[in-house]
């Protein structure tokens, strides 16, 4: 009997697996109803599946994992296929264009670039910055510690390379990050995590800058530490570090 049933489960399976592989790639399919989405999914997809292959990696990768350093004006993209697998990084970007200074968004109109743990919340391929993801900035520590009428809001990953607050690249490399994105989403990541640090923490000469930039300000130093522990828990482990926000807005990494 008990053949008979995990027989009949298998072929179930078999049955079914171009329904499921149909709706998880329903996301790209809609994408690409758009016209001038088609063709950038067209001129860029073969080139990412073959950098990816290059690198010993699967295309497209079922998770993803974003993280920008602001000081040193870089963006990563790490992948994985599985949940249990460690991140691997595909590549480095460069953020093009900065605004503010070291710290975190505060108040609507402070031309800072938020810093802290988020993830995307929106796909815009008509935005005027050629494309852009969205993060859910304020998040949960944000409302807490920002400005309570006016903590900002719209802070996207996009192109053009400009910026008053958000996190630009060229409009080559959006074209990557947005499709790399697409696909995870496709594949049921509904919440691609992004981390923005304010500097590499293994970068010698990002540290002595901002330690002279924060000198007289603890409350500056104290934040960045937060943020440091899960630095270190990601570096060590290349797993996402588990992330809370207490009540006085504080992140925790458990």
């Amino acid at each position: 009997m008990i053949n008979k049933f995990l027989s009949f489960l298998f072929a179930l399976i078999i049955f079914l697996s171009p329904f499921i592989s149909l709706a998880q790639n329903s996301f790209v399919a809609q994408e690409k109803t758009s016209y001038r989405l088609a063709g950038i999914f067209n001129n860029k997809e073969d080139t990412l599946e073959k950098q990816f292959k290059a690198k010993g990696l699967q295309w497209p990768a079922k998770y993803i994992f974003i993280r920008s350093f602001k000081y040193d004006a870089q963006l990563e993209i790490w992948v994985k296929n599985t949940a249990k697998e460690k991140y691997k990084l595909f590549k480095m970007y460069k953020v093009c264009m900065q605004s503010g200074t070291m710290g975190p968004k505060r108040l609507q109109g402070d031309y800072q670039v938020p810093e802290g743990f988020y993830y995307i919340t929106e796909f815009n391929p008509r935005s005027a910055y050629h494309l852009a993801l969205g993060l859910n900035y304020p998040n949960a520590s944000d409302r807490i510690l920002s400005d309570s009428l006016r903590p900002g809001n719209g802070i996207y990953i996009h192109g053009s390379c400009v910026s008053v607050g958000c996190i630009p690249v060229t409009d080559e490399d959006i074209e990557e990050i947005y499709i790399i994105a697409s696909y995870a989403k496709a594949n049921g990541e509904d919440f691609i995590p992004v981390h923005v640090f304010p500097f590499r923490y293994n970068s010698r000469r990002s540290m002595e800058y901002f330690k002279m930039t924060a000198r007289n300000n603890p409350s500056l130093q104290k934040f960045a530490m937060e943020l440091k522990d899960a630095y270190d828990k990601f570096e060590e482990t290349h797993q996402l570090p588990v992330v809370l926000i207490d009540r006085k807005g504080d992140y925790v990494i458990d």
